[in-house]
């Protein structure tokens, strides 16, 4: 490169004397001059030349030399050549420790940029960096579905339009505080509620980044919040009306109806009822806590559904004759084993035909039917529950797994129901890693299926057993 610089110097250097150059040349073809005089001034102008270009180059490389042996990182191996002048000689120890530290310092700050950026690319949650002006000047990956497209110039206003969210942050630019939270909600795509954290970055970087802005998901926990109120309001008005009945019993066997027998035998009874409500409440609840605590852990154990299953439709056989409804298996013979826990399972199903009795039609059917799906990389069997009752509307479908919720609640406490029946269900079916599928169609009764894993070893399934339910609401969870 230096060498490029010296011939390019020399080169402006001799410019001048092309002129003169060119008049000699003119006044030869036009005779002014003798060949002998054009010849002897060409000579001598092109000795002059030549000594200027020896005296430019050496000027030149000695300069060139002596810059890149004081500033270069190389100076050391130019040692062997001719000597430094002696203020270069002085200031070439301090001229190179300052290039050293300059580019040290260089480095670091090179590093440490590059350590904010992968730190704010992998950070889980969304983070924002903002200039003075509120523009967005950089958002990591997990940002993605608030800032969209365009460049640097990028208003928030235009990315996340609350009035809250905006007033937090033009505070904490203005300087009114050094940081500032807000909650607030998004209804597109979906409804989530986000916990914003604007801080004033000291000193602007990354950009002319002023503030970072960012963006925390609370959706599942205000949602786990509500539901915990709505689980402790429930299950105390689920206890409140049992027990506010016994007690007012309890006052009037102790006071009017003392020596009444026939009052109290019939107040007796009404008090049992009521008890025996609470206890069956109770023990939901226990049954409900302790399924949730062991949810994460599937269980290894094989079960043979055809007994399980028997055993439950003895036990509900008497209840259903009560009513008149016939409880039918239909269970092929080479229904295969599961991955389960059989207590669990017996549970499942005892909820499941409990209801299908409950709420079926008198002098009807409960057709418990299973098949297998050879599909997919996990065989799974089926287990379906139908009933010919009244059936469900499609939009309590995807809430009938809920604590507490009932279509009817006054039909449901009649018929002994407690609310948690099905919230048992899919959490007992869910720790099984399975399926429930709901499909019901007011008028024509409803089904429940669930879905298990088959056990290891399970032959193949000779064809696939699917469940056809034409023109009824289906739901799954």
């Amino acid at each position: 490169m230096w060498r490029q610089q010296i011939a390019w110097t020399a080169t402006r250097r001799l410019l001048p004397w092309l002129p003169g150059a060119v008049v000699l040349l003119s006044l030869f073809a036009a005779g002014a001059v003798g060949a002998r005089t054009a010849v002897v001034v060409a000579a001598a102008l092109f000795v002059f030349t030549l000594g200027v270009i020896v005296a430019t180059n050496r000027r030149i490389a000695a300069a060139a030399w002596e810059a890149a042996a004081v500033f270069g990182p190389d100076a050391a191996a130019a040692d062997h050549r001719n000597g430094l002048s002696a203020a270069a000689e002085t200031i070439r120890p301090a001229v190179q420790r300052l290039d050293r530290a300059w580019r040290e310092h260089a480095q670091n700050a090179e590093a440490r940029l590059s350590a904010a950026d992968a730190i704010i690319a992998a950070a889980p949650d969304p983070l924002i960096l903002i200039d003075q002006q509120r523009h967005i000047v950089r958002a990591n990956t997990a940002s993605a579905e608030f800032v969209v497209g365009g460049d640097g110039s990028r208003d928030l206003a235009g990315m996340l339009r609350n009035p809250a969210l905006l007033a937090a942050v033009d505070a904490v630019l203005r300087g009114e505080a050094a940081t500032r939270s807000v909650e607030f909600a998004l209804s597109v795509p979906v409804e989530r509620v986000l916990r914003a954290h604007v801080a004033r970055l000291d000193s602007p970087a990354l950009g002319h980044a002023a503030a970072i802005l960012s963006l925390h998901d609370v959706t599942q926990l205000k949602r786990s919040e509500q539901m915990r109120a709505d689980f402790v309001a429930n299950a105390g008005h689920e206890l409140k009306t049992p027990l506010a009945a016994l007690i007012g019993f309890i006052e009037t066997l102790l006071g009017p109806a003392r020596d009444d027998a026939a009052a109290r035998q019939r107040f007796l009874e009404i008090m049992d009822e009521q008890a025996r409500r609470m206890a069956r409440l109770v023990d939901d609840l226990l049954s409900l806590s302790r399924i949730e605590l062991n949810e994460h852990v599937a269980p290894t154990s094989r079960v043979a559904l055809p007994a399980v299953i028997e055993a439950v439709t003895r036990s509900l056989e008497l209840r259903a004759g009560e009513r008149g409804i016939r409880i039918v298996r239909d269970l092929p013979p080479d229904l295969p084993e599961v991955i389960g826990d059989a207590d669990e399972l017996a549970q499942v199903f005892q909820n499941l035909l409990d209801n299908a009795v409950k709420y079926g039609r008198p002098h009807s059917d409960v057709t418990v039917s299973g098949g297998r799906n050879g599909n997919g990389t996990t065989p799974q069997v089926r287990i379906a529950v139908s009933d010919h009752g009244e059936g469900i509307a499609a939009e309590h479908l995807p809430r009938l797994t809920e604590r507490f919720y009932r279509v009817d609640n006054a039909r449901s406490r009649e018929l002994g129901g407690t609310g948690l029946g099905l919230a048992i269900v899919k959490h007992i079916v869910n720790r099984h890693r399975g399926r429930l599928d709901i499909a019901s169609e007011p008028g024509d009764g409803s089904t429940f299926t669930v879905w298990l894993r088959t056990a290891p070893g399970t032959p193949p399934a000779g064809e696939t057993s699917q469940i056809s339910s034409p023109n009824r609401n289906i739901t799954v969870i």
